[in-house]
């Protein structure tokens, strides 16, 4: 479903929003305060690969 955010002044506005969505089959949602969330800290180990000895074949690397 997609969704709007529609922002107002009046009071009177949220109140025809609201009557307006029952003739027009959509709903109205206030907005929801968005809570820190307690994600986990997550690490990796990098790898360092040596590339000086690497040659790349373009050739080679087009038939593939």
């Amino acid at each position: 479903m997609k969704e709007v955010i529609i922002k107002y002044n009046d009071s009177k506005t949220l109140e025809l929003l609201k009557s307006l969505a029952s003739y027009l089959g959509f709903s109205v949602s206030e907005k929801q305060e968005v809570q820190p969330s307690n994600k986990k800290k997550v690490s990796f180990n990098a790898v360092k690969l040596d590339t000086r000895s690497f040659k790349f074949n373009r050739d080679e690397a087009n038939e593939r």
